[in-house]
């Protein structure tokens, strides 16, 4: 099967899975999500704009509410881009898998096997963190690098180099055993994807682009702004330069 058929057979899968789950909960109508949404938005002032999208069985349909910014009053549609954030996470662990069945890589490789071999990997017990570590949470790593101190908070990530994140790796230690439980790490996630574009011998970006957005067809996703992107309407809390973008 090929790998561009193998993606989509996964996210089919997904869909099918929320398709399934979708039927037996019935989703709300369109007029009760706009309800919900103008609640959050007008009463709650929990954001400035939602956009929903809904897939069943019948088709697909959006339903959206408030605007791009409080000083940008323009209404928001299923063209709109937003920051995605954390679920960036979720293209980085596709890779991991998308990488281990091409036979690049395993989940029980060690980190410190795709480092430069002066980076001091941390280990507890003599147990190594792996892949497979990194991408459940479970590496012993805190939630952030101790020597993190952004310029703007708002965009905590921009500044921190690939330098500094080794000097945290060869200096850490870990407070429990690895593997044993599950502690969300912003940090190690960071590193797998790192680990992963060094052994793909390409940045992280151009990872993502090949091996997902392109044989998906994903136009709108972006790290950095693309052309189409600027020509989008960019909402809010898609003001991070460095963090992904999709629609």
């Amino acid at each position: 099967m090929s790998k561009p058929n193998m993606l989509k057979r996964i996210l089919s899968s997904l869909c099918l899975f929320l398709l399934a789950h979708a039927a037996i909960t019935q989703v709300a109508p369109d007029a009760e999500i706009k309800r919900i949404l103008t609640d959050r938005i007008d009463q709650q002032h929990q954001s400035v704009g939602i956009v929903v999208g809904v897939i069943e069985a019948g088709g697909r349909r959006i339903v959206a509410h408030g605007s791009l910014a409080k000083d940008d009053r323009r209404p928001l549609d299923g063209g709109t881009v937003f920051e995605i954030g954390s679920m960036t996470k979720v293209f980085t662990s596709l890779l991991l898998a998308d990488m281990v069945s091409r036979g690049e890589v395993a989940l029980t490789d060690p980190v410190a096997k795709y480092l430069p071999a002066e980076v001091k990997v941390p280990e507890r017990g003599g147990v190594k963190i792996t892949l497979q570590h990194l991408a459940m949470h479970t590496s012993a790593l805190s939630r952030l690098p101790s020597n993190l101190n952004p310029k703007d908070a708002n965009n905590p990530y921009a500044d921190y180099t690939v330098q500094q994140l080794y000097e945290f790796l060869s200096s850490a230690e870990l407070a429990r055993d690895i593997g044993s439980r599950y502690e969300y790490s912003n940090l190690g996630a960071g590193l797998l994807g790192h680990v992963l574009a060094r052994r793909a011998g390409m940045d992280y970006e151009t990872l993502v682009r090949k091996r997902i957005l392109d044989p998906l067809g994903m136009k709108n996703t972006s790290i950095a702004k693309s052309r189409s992107i600027r020509r989008s309407s960019i909402a809010m809390s898609a003001g991070i330069s460095s963090r992904r973008r999709s629609s």
